[in-house]
């Protein structure tokens, strides 16, 4: 089984950056893509990132540009470096991780972007 713990979160002014940590335990060698979601209060849970094991990334159209998703597979970690954050950025970050035909979820972590 898979754990998910995010870090990282917190409060930043408009314009700045927040690096959040996804870090797994148990085995995720089969892991076939690791992503970022958020869900603002009263809004539907939205795709952010994608990083597949392959290090091929995608971008919802909203952060692509100012987010960049990585991992590193010595840490078992994923990451979300995300540079001139906006209010609108303002929300519960989930980690999410596809192994086979599972999928397993952090407890996320709160981005709250101040204008």
């Amino acid at each position: 089984q898979v754990q998910l713990v995010e870090s990282g979160g917190g409060l930043v002014q408009s314009g700045g950056s927040l690096r959040l940590s996804c870090a797994a335990s148990g085995n995720i060698f089969r892991f076939i893509a690791m992503n970022w979601y958020r869900q603002a209060p009263g809004k539907q849970r939205e795709w952010v990132a994608t990083i597949t094991n392959g290090d091929s990334t995608n971008y919802a159209d909203s952060v692509k540009g100012r987010f960049t998703i990585s991992r590193d597979s010595a840490k078992n970690t994923v990451y979300l470096q995300m540079n001139s954050l906006k209010p609108e950025d303002t929300a519960v970050y989930y980690c999410n991780a596809r192994v086979s035909i599972t999928t397993y979820w952090g407890q996320g972590t709160q981005v709250t972007v101040s204008s």
